[in-house]
């Protein structure tokens, strides 16, 4: 089996250097899995003794040559590749941070990092706390330490203590005592803070988002709804995302690449059901009426029926 599919591999690596047609670099690549595609590389540079992504990047352009540059990057590599991308360049795009610091896991956050320093030889925290500032470099910073607690254990008397905690250094008062948020939102394991989100509806008569929405602004905002609502539920997380990147005048490509890249095996089929309960319209039709040519066919690959 593995035989027959390294042989396959060399044989799609060929595919892909006979003078670049892209309907076969999508057909090659976007039905691969990551560890396919990995092969596929290793075949390319073992019998053409040259870089494929190198290769492909000469050839192609736009948004086609983002996503399948994206594609044949492993996940912790392209997430570093995309905080990069945000952090350098003329301002930053607090989006890109905010979309794969708030939704990772510790050990992702880890391998993120490890890829980042191994690939651009700085140190992702430096890079982002000389880019950001005040209290959402905190926030970044904290999420950055992958040190969230993971238990499923819910301290009751401590849940109630942190919503009345967050009640009083928000609604209660007047100015907002943002840290009070970070300490419990970025520490504080899922089961337990579901738990405090249940009990702050019930001291402040209020959701959690909408005390964020009315108490803080910008990106600081961003990254404290983002949270919840990956802990909430992430797959409708990025479906909201998706919809926002494309719905209206315009498309914001580079959310739309990102999530469709970084989410194709993780929880692609999750976020195709909460788009379709929340928006009443299947992802795929979405997709189809946004893009066109090439770049319609690789994301439609990505996404599936």
């Amino acid at each position: 089996g593995e035989e027959l599919g390294n042989r396959k591999c060399v044989s799609s690596a060929f595919m892909l250097n006979s003078g670049t047609d892209e309907a076969a670099v999508i057909e090659v690549l976007a039905h691969r899995t990551i560890a396919q595609r990995q092969s596929i590389k290793e075949a390319y540079k073992q019998t053409v003794g040259k870089d494929l992504a190198d290769d492909l990047q000469g050839e192609l352009t736009g948004n086609v040559e983002k996503v399948v540059l994206g594609l044949l990057m492993i996940a912790p590599m392209y997430d570093a590749y995309e905080l990069r991308t945000a952090i350098k360049g003329s301002g930053t795009e607090e989006a890109a941070l905010i979309d794969i610091l708030a939704s990772r896991t510790n050990a992702e956050i880890r391998a993120i990092t490890e890829a980042y320093m191994k690939e651009h030889g700085k140190s992702l925290e430096d890079d982002i706390e000389a880019d950001t500032s005040g209290m959402f470099k905190r926030v970044l910073v904290s999420l950055l330490t992958a040190g969230r607690d993971e238990s499923n254990s819910v301290n009751e008397t401590q849940a109630v203590q942190d919503a009345k905690e967050i009640y009083e250094a928000g609604e209660a008062c007047w100015g907002t005592d943002e840290v009070k948020f970070l300490t419990v939102l970025c520490v504080r394991n899922r089961n337990h803070l579901l738990r405090v989100f249940e009990e702050y509806q019930k001291i402040s008569g209020r959701d959690i988002e909408d005390s964020i929405k009315r108490e803080m602004s910008g990106s600081l905002e961003d990254v404290f709804l983002a949270i919840v609502k990956c802990l909430r539920n992430k797959p409708a997380f990025f479906a909201e995302r998706l919809y926002k990147s494309m719905k209206g005048l315009g498309t914001t490509d580079s959310v739309l690449i990102r999530i469709m890249v970084a989410r194709a095996e993780i929880d692609m089929l999750d976020i195709k059901t909460e788009f379709f309960k929340a928006y009443g319209k299947t992802l795929h039709s979405f997709i189809h009426g946004d893009s066109s040519g090439d770049y319609r066919k690789i994301l439609l690959e990505l996404c599936g029926e």
